[in-house]
């Protein structure tokens, strides 16, 4: 093969090269909106009130169009209270009253903090992002605070700890367990004793304490930690609850 050819070679691989960054690429690009960054006094305009006007809300510092969500987020919407503001901490802690639409996420355990960032994957996934609030979680050039980074960080550690206490959970099977109305809740063991036992990183994910019913063998029912149920006899394989 000659010099020619490999040289005829390269300018249709550069060509082609421009070809698909110009007229293939360039029309994507051009799709997407450009991101912008907000004060709070602005993105309160987005609220639903002006019909003119699309509609936004944040959550983790990021803006989000959910205007074609408008049944949900406009005016008299079931989720209106979200529209203009960050609220990111209400959307795990349920309080949609004055001081509980907030941004700040103190005091929220790790797998709190996860939902946030789960519910901000979702607006992702679902609406169309159109920018950055200025404030707690992105400074007045849009770069990532110190905050947002902890946050993130508290998100990720939040799902290694679900994953690892999934995997612990695993090695002991849960109780079956059923409730009615006439008569109130059982739980019992196909095989093994019914058993309650600490769940061993709810303190690290929650702040709080709780516990499962697991099926524990004859010979593993001495384990330290171990509650019995109420009423029900050592030996029993099915208690009421």
């Amino acid at each position: 093969m000659g010099r020619s050819t490999y040289v005829g070679i390269a300018v249709a691989v550069a060509f082609a090269g421009f070809f698909f960054r110009f007229f293939l690429l360039r029309p994507l690009l051009q799709q997407q909106p450009p991101s912008r960054l907000f004060t709070s006094q602005e993105l309160a305009l987005y609220n639903g009130t002006d019909e003119q006007l699309p509609i936004f809300l944040g959550i983790l510092g990021s803006v989000y169009d959910v205007t074609k969500g408008k049944s949900h987020y406009g005016v008299g919407g079931a989720y209106n209270h979200f529209a203009g503001r960050d609220a990111s901490r209400a959307f795990v802690s349920g309080n949609f009253t004055g001081i509980g639409l907030t941004d700040t996420l103190h005091g929220l355990s790790s797998s709190e903090v996860k939902s946030v960032a789960e519910w901000r994957d979702f607006f992702s996934r679902t609406y169309t992002y159109v920018g950055k609030l200025v404030g707690r979680y992105y400074d007045y050039r849009g770069k990532p605070t110190k905050y947002l980074k902890s946050a993130e960080a508290k998100a990720a550690r939040g799902a290694q700890l679900m994953e690892k206490q999934k995997k612990e959970e695993e090695k002991i099977p849960n109780c079956n367990s059923k409730w009615s109305e006439h008569e109130g809740g059982e739980v019992w063991c196909e095989e093994g004793y019914p058993r309650l036992m600490q769940r061993p990183l709810e303190i690290a994910l929650t702040g709080k304490m709780s516990k499962r019913c697991v099926c524990m063998k004859e010979e593993d029912l001495e384990q330290e930690g171990l509650e019995i149920y109420q009423g029900c006899d050592y030996h029993s394989q099915a208690c009421k609850v």
